[in-house]
């Protein structure tokens, strides 16, 4: 069993009680909790522009929204980014693929303009359904870059036809573009880029072409009560002069929240091996690279006015074949906006499960305050990411 050490200071990891041991546990499923703390921002906003909310335990609570937290997850460019991973295809979410990427190519290779718009009228209609010739019809669709090479490869193949057989042969292709497609998927390992391979993809044009999200994420909740206030705020005009109005050029409200977060991700392991192709390896670093994200990267509303960067102040990352459960019922009653108080609960109703269900997950955890989680082991973000890529890639912990 891979066991990384403690780290020093860090205090004792509670290990099994007595006739519970699990030496080896399978790595059907991961689970990632974390806790975040935020000042003066607003991470994501409503259709009114105020954070988002939820209520739980009676209590109205500040939320981020997974949508919100994906989307960060897998445009972050750091050292830890998901599209440094060799063999990694990209992806791309537009309502304009077909514009941009199949169409213009033609236009600027100089066809003729009545193939090209015969192209095009197949084209995005058979990627986007039947009324996807208008842009206002067309949903933005997630298509990974080997579908978008092969969507450009067969409408150039068809525009370099003879005028009469190219307009002939792109009513045919929108036809059997399902058939097409689906060829083309088997024969690719990530069709629809990794991101779809992450957390899935829809597609209501082509049942076939969908994809089962393999990274389940909830939405992140304030372990306490809402905590906001409306930040009245002023422009001044540089330019303006002596015999002018005085006073502000502008004048605005904002609402500014804080909080501390909860968050958890589910990772399913046999569904993440099905969407990379049996790739175990990318597998394992993928998740070795999620951890990391998950620690370091943060929703980025009003960056220039609240700088809304923040570290994971506690993490713990869980493996097993059992199935998952969120530990957000530990703040159904709120706690106080504190981290320690927060990493009692969170302990408190971890114990509690454990003496219940017994479902034997193996444990790492990270925290600043050096709190220790029962039956996990303290280290550090480094190794925690580690520990949990081997397990997911080796498929035991």
């Amino acid at each position: 069993m891979d066991s990384a050490p403690l780290l020093s200071g860090h205090g004792k990891s509670q290990g099994p009680k007595k006739g519970r041991t699990h030496p080896m546990t399978n790595s059907r499923f991961l689970q990632i909790h974390s806790l975040h703390g935020y000042s003066a921002v607003l991470l994501n906003r409503d259709d009114a522009g105020l954070a988002k909310r939820i209520e739980y335990g009676g209590a109205m609570r500040t939320r981020i929204s997974s949508q919100c937290l994906k989307r960060h997850w897998r445009v972050a460019d750091s050292v830890h980014a998901l599209t440094g991973i060799d063999g990694a295809a990209t992806a791309t979410r537009s309502r304009e693929i077909v514009t941009l990427n199949v169409v213009k190519p033609l236009t600027e290779a100089g066809f003729a303009a009545d193939v090209v718009k015969a192209v095009e009228q197949a084209f995005q209609t058979a990627v986007y359904g039947d009324k996807g010739d208008q842009r206002g019809n067309r949903q933005p669709l997630l298509l990974g870059s080997p579908e978008i090479e092969f969507l450009a490869g067969e409408a150039t193949r068809i525009a370099k036809m003879p005028p009469d057989e190219a307009k002939v042969a792109a009513s045919a292709w929108a036809k059997a573009s399902k058939a097409n497609m689906k060829a083309m998927r088997e024969q690719c390992s990530l069709p629809g880029g990794l991101v779809a391979a992450l957390f899935g993809r829809m597609v209501t044009s082509d049942v076939e072409a969908n994809i089962d999200a393999a990274v389940h994420v909830a939405h992140a909740f304030t372990v306490h009560r809402e905590e906001s206030e409306s930040d009245y705020f002023t422009v001044v005009d540089d330019l303006r002069r002596i015999e002018d109005d005085p006073g502000a050029d502008h004048i605005g409200e904002t609402e500014l929240t804080c909080g501390l977060f909860y968050g958890y991700v589910v990772v399913d392991r046999q569904v993440l091996l099905n969407n990379l192709g049996g790739d175990a390896a990318m597998a394992g670093e993928v998740c070795r690279r999620l951890v990391h994200l998950v620690a370091t990267v943060s929703p980025g509303a009003k960056l220039g006015s609240t700088a809304p960067y923040g570290y994971a102040s506690w993490m713990l990352v869980e493996a097993g074949d059992r199935q998952p459960r969120s530990l957000a019922e530990a703040f159904r009653r709120p706690c106080a906006s504190s981290t320690e108080e927060a990493e009692a609960a969170l302990s408190q109703h971890l114990e509690r499960l454990d003496e219940t269900y017994d479902t034997g997950e193996m444990r790492r955890t990270m925290s600043l305050s050096r709190a220790t989680m029962p039956r996990a082991e303290l280290v550090s973000l480094p190794e925690l990411a580690a520990w949990t890529g081997r397990a997911i890639e080796r498929g035991q912990a």
